[in-house]
């Protein structure tokens, strides 16, 4: 018996954000290791940036106030 079926699932099924197939449970939220691969190589290439907010000055924290 597999106790599987009975899992209801926590959030409905997302698109990968790769290709667009339904996502699977062990690479969620990709379908699969490819897509997540593809994804952490932008990632450490830089292709993905998180920009800093503009109001913020910068500021060196070893420099005396």
């Amino acid at each position: 018996m597999n106790s599987d079926s009975k899992v209801t699932p926590l959030r409905p099924k997302r698109p990968c954000p790769e290709c667009g197939k339904p996502s699977a449970r062990d690479t969620f939220p990709f379908c699969s290791t490819r897509c997540k691969d593809i994804d952490l190589n932008r990632w450490l290439k830089g292709a993905y940036v998180i920009k800093a907010r503009d109001d913020e000055e910068e500021t060196d924290p070893d420099a005396p106030n």
